[in-house]
């Protein structure tokens, strides 16, 4: 992913015509569980410039993650926090809500945190914490997302960006990339592509939120002051595939925006 161009190509002419100045670094804080990839997708993003914020803490509810080495090869503090030291979920919230405090964050991401999380973790950030989910949601919401997508046989899936709240994958969905499923389409191949397609959108995402422009509202994410429709903006299957240099078929597509 190291080599997509997140400043080129015909999604970037849409969001670039309305780039503001670049604003002051804020402070991201990082909850992952596992592997890190898109915490990689940040992290690669941050190095080139294309994040006006800086990555201050990566935590892990899983002390083993992979993606705390990856964060201590880019120099970031990282946090193991194992969930089964706690008692209860709540117990452990608490304390998360305490780590995350002391990092005084201007925003939280998600990246493959395995966690529901309590209201009480909810409300306390609610309105600066985005989650990625493999779907184009509200299809899918919750696990196994690709194979549900193949049992229904659907032409198309995907990923979403949205704002966390209280219902599961339910938040304001603020950037979706849309892939076409094909015929010979496996669970890992989807994933893989799938994968793909949030390395690309999140960084994005994130820095809309940086720059002030992305903001959560109770009924939908605005943009530059203007409500999001349902599924937030949407990058086609054709216009992500020329970003990630995927081969295009010839199958009809839906606008991107």
């Amino acid at each position: 992913m190291s080599s997509t161009d997140f400043n080129s190509g015909p999604f970037n002419d849409t969001i670039n015509d309305m780039a503001p100045e670049p604003a002051a670094a804020r402070r991201i804080v990082v909850l992952i569980s596992g592997s890190g990839s898109n915490l990689q997708a940040l992290i690669d993003a941050q190095r080139h410039d294309r994040l006006c914020g800086e990555i201050v803490a990566v935590i892990s509810n899983e002390p083993d993650a992979y993606g705390l080495k990856r964060a201590l090869e880019a120099d970031i503090e990282a946090v193991a926090l194992p969930h089964r030291e706690y008692d209860s979920r709540d117990a452990y919230d608490g304390a998360l809500i305490k780590v995350i405090d002391r990092h005084e964050p201007d925003l939280i991401v998600l990246a493959g945190f395995m966690r529901i999380l309590t209201p009480r973790f909810v409300q306390r950030f609610l309105g600066k914490m985005l989650n990625i989910h493999p779907s184009l949601l509200p299809a899918y919401q919750g696990l196994n997302t690709h194979a549900r997508a193949l049992a229904d046989g659907v032409k198309q899936h995907g990923c979403s960006v949205h704002f966390v709240t209280e219902e599961l994958d339910g938040g304001p969905v603020v950037l979706q990339a849309e892939l076409n499923v094909s015929s010979d389409d496996t669970v890992d191949t989807l994933k893989e592509k799938v994968h793909a397609r949030e390395h690309l959108i999140y960084p994005i995402a994130v820095q809309w939120f940086l720059q002030g422009r992305l903001k959560y509202s109770t009924e939908s994410a605005t943009m530059d002051g203007h409500p999001l429709p349902p599924h937030g903006m949407r990058l086609s299957h054709t216009d992500a595939a020329e970003e990630l240099d995927e081969e295009i078929d010839e199958n009809p597509q839906t606008p991107s925006f």
